[in-house]
């Protein structure tokens, strides 16, 4: 850590928030710091000004990173990975793509225009990718191994113990 930079104990609090928990958003860090929004807001200013945070947008959410320790494809694995049901899908496709929407939409337990919707946000952040065939289309992860990497490394910050089971994590890595 950057300890002269890092002066205040504050900054030093969300820096490791912030490193603990990659891509975590705006309102979980005012959830789980003492800090009001405002305070908070100014100190993640600053640690981006000073180039020891990143700033990347998820539809709704700003989610912020360690500077330099993730490219865009990654954050954009993080980001997806941060949200309940897009992990979901991704854990899905990771352990047993390619799948349609509605084997995806049957294993999850929701609504078929629900995991469209989550397919098609994947689709667009370039992280899955779709065959057509015939009236069939099913989906698959772009880089499969990137995101088992991704979600391994930081299952910790994910606490989601079907992904877990279904990537297999504790015998395959």
């Amino acid at each position: 850590m950057p300890g002269e930079r890092l002066e205040l104990e504050s900054r030093r609090r969300i820096f490791r928030a912030v490193r603990e928990a990659p891509g975590v958003h705006f309102r979980a860090l005012v959830d789980d710091l003492p800090y009001a929004e405002g305070t908070l807001q100014y100190h993640l200013q600053w640690l981006s000004d000073a180039d020891l945070v990143d700033a990347s947008r998820d539809g709704q959410y700003t989610r912020y990173y360690p500077a330099d320790s993730f490219d865009e494809g990654d954050r954009q694995t993080m980001n997806a990975l941060r949200r309940r049901n897009a992990r979901r899908v991704l854990a899905h496709l990771a352990a047993d793509g390619p799948l349609t929407t509605s084997e995806l939409a049957e294993r999850l337990e929701k609504a078929a225009s629900t995991v469209s919707w989550h397919l098609s946000k994947l689709h667009d952040a370039g992280l899955v990718e779709k065959e057509r065939n015939g009236r069939t289309v099913a989906y698959s992860l772009v880089a499969p191994d990137r995101v088992r990497y991704l979600y391994v490394l930081h299952r910790e910050s994910f606490a989601d113990r079907l992904v877990d089971r279904l990537l297999d994590i504790w015998e395959g890595y």
